[in-house]
């Protein structure tokens, strides 16, 4: 009846329409060819009005009641019925350019993503009940084209040879929503196709499928990207793909690129609900926290976050932005890509192909008057020059660096060609950070740490004393891994007079980083070993991530 029953029962056990004892019981009792929900309004445990109203609201489409509802008589000629039948839709009407139609089900994003690729890309979307829906289907075609075409209230229409790698992709991409992938990896081996999903950083293997599905596969995810070359199979390409699902919006940067056996492709999702996490919801504890605050409130002077690919430099970036962000800032990033729109933030993208690179970006909004600049990553003489010179003009600017810990950003620098001075005339602070899967907040449970784990982490027995270490369990809440979401381990230099002169007598990174060590500064292991003693994470996940941290 509805593409995605299992996500609305849960849906309707939380907006109080249905108990867990209704769906259990329909469960045992329903014939073998029901859906649960189709048993559920048989019954009369719920009407298909309230269930059609109830899906309208969470998907965010307006709901019609089309009892009485009076089609004009040119309706048949906005839809084919062809088109009608296939999809289970009907014409509304018109609204300027805008062609409004009606569907009983928000989630078949089939029909939400094709149809305005066979009628028009300007549609609005209405829903309304399956037996509605008929009934209107009934008066613009005619009931005998109707059943002709064999519509029923429930049913699924028999569709062309594409339908089956159709809703194969767009379960895909609703299962790596619903299980919070960060990115879903579709990969062709020598016998078969293999999915996986990267869920807190960890790749877990979902789905195989047979090798021959391979080229459908692909074409489809490259018709839903609507910028890829079908034809092409032979240089790497990249698209984006938007989709509704539910209230949310869902947004993948798509890579594609030939191997020998076959095409793979990565599509990273892009989760938007980041852009509005503070410097705390990333796991920084509140002393971190607050002398990271102060760094980047200072009115001028660079600021770096480091660490390697996936640790989350960006979203720090953008935390910090939203944390300083006023209608009396003028802020501009210059962003490859730009994946995120910020609200009130000018974001220019870089554009190697057309000589918009880092360093021309960064001189032309230079003469924008900015306050404050973020930089998508420092990779080149040429950019760091420019951010240095912002930076010594007046300007506050932010940016990143692949370094492995915070003290090693000042060796980077130097390597790359900026002067020893400038570094320490211009850098303020630096932040170096990992990711960590953070314990389910559901079934966490206390538990102690093993000799290996003591002596990895350097800890005594004794220590343990008034600690709160917690460990994995799994439960459905965190699809039985333990772990639900990931969080910030962090290690902040800031660069004061006395290291100015380090910087500037070209001191090594260990010196730098002893020195470091003597003012105050926490390392990355140090940090998470707070949070390990907090019952925040594992101590599995500090030592793995930690492993060039131990002293």
């Amino acid at each position: 009846m509805y593409s995605n029953e299992e996500y609305l029962l849960e849906l309707l056990q939380e907006s109080g329409l249905l108990e867990e004892r209704d769906i259990a019981q329909a469960q045992s009792n329903k014939k073998l060819n029901d859906s649960t929900l189709e048993f559920l309004i048989k019954s009369g445990t719920i009407s298909d009005e309230q269930v059609a109203q109830s899906v309208a609201v969470n998907s965010g489409m307006e709901y019609v009641d089309l009892h009485g509802y009076t089609p004009h008589p040119g309706m048949k000629e906005l839809i084919s019925v062809e088109v009608a039948l296939k999809y289970k839709v009907a014409p509304l009407g018109v609204n300027g350019s805008t062609l409004q139609v009606v569907v009983a089900d928000p989630y078949d994003f089939e029909t939400l993503d094709s149809l305005p690729h066979v009628l028009q890309p300007d549609i609005e979307f209405f829903c309304s009940t399956p037996s509605l829906i008929k009934t209107l289907m009934a008066n613009i075609y005619g009931n005998e084209a109707v059943m002709g075409g064999g519509m029923r209230i429930g049913g699924a229409l028999t569709e062309g040879d594409d339908a089956p790698i159709i809703k194969l992709c767009t379960n895909l991409l609703m299962e790596a929503f619903k299980n919070r992938a960060s990115d879903i990896h579709i990969e062709p081996l020598e016998k078969d196709v293999r999915v996986r999903y990267r869920i807190d950083g960890v790749l877990h293997d979902v789905e195989h499928h047979p090798k021959r599905l391979l080229a459908a596969i692909i074409s489809r995810v490259k018709i839903m990207t609507g910028t890829m070359s079908i034809d092409e199979k032979r240089v790497p390409q990249d698209g984006r793909i938007q989709m509704q699902f539910g209230d949310k919006q869902l947004d993948l940067r798509v890579s594609m690129i030939p191997t020998n056996n076959g095409e793979s492709v990565v599509m990273r999702v892009l989760d938007k609900s980041s852009l509005t996490l503070g410097l705390s919801d990333l796991g920084f504890l509140s002393d971190d926290q607050a002398t990271f605050e102060r760094l980047i409130t200072l009115p001028d002077g660079i600021v770096l976050v480091t660490g390697p690919t996936g640790s989350g430099k960006t979203t720090t970036l953008y935390a910090c932005l939203n944390f300083i962000n006023r209608p009396d800032r003028k802020i501009i990033t210059v962003e490859d890509p730009v994946e995120y729109e910020l609200a009130g933030i000018n974001q220019v993208m870089v554009k190697e192909d057309i000589g918009m690179s880092f360093g021309a970006a960064l001189k032309a909004i230079l003469r924008q008057a900015p306050n404050i600049i973020m930089i998508g990553e420092i990779r080149d003489l040429e950019t760091a020059s420019i951010a240095i010179n912002a930076s010594l003009t007046g300007h506050l600017v932010f940016s990143t660096l692949h370094t492995n810990d915070a003290p090693g950003a000042v060796a980077r620098l130097t390597d790359i060609g900026v002067k020893p001075f400038l570094i320490a005339s211009a850098v303020r602070g630096i932040l170096a950070q990992r990711l960590l899967r953070k314990l389910c907040m559901s079934c966490k449970a206390p538990t102690t740490l093993n000799e290996r784990e003591l002596r990895a982490l350097g800890l005594e027995a004794a220590q343990m004393m008034n600690s709160n270490v917690m460990g994995p369990v799994g439960c459905n809440k965190c699809n039985q891994m333990g772990f639900r979401g990931r969080m910030v381990i962090a290690e902040i230099f800031e660069i004061d007079d006395e290291v100015r002169g380090m910087v500037n007598e070209q001191l090594t990174t260990p010196q730098l980083r002893r020195r470091a060590r003597q003012l105050g500064m926490r390392t990355l292991r140090e940090d998470g070993i707070r949070k390990v003693l907090a019952g925040m994470t594992a101590a599995e996940e500090v030592i793995e991530a930690t492993m060039s941290d131990a002293e």
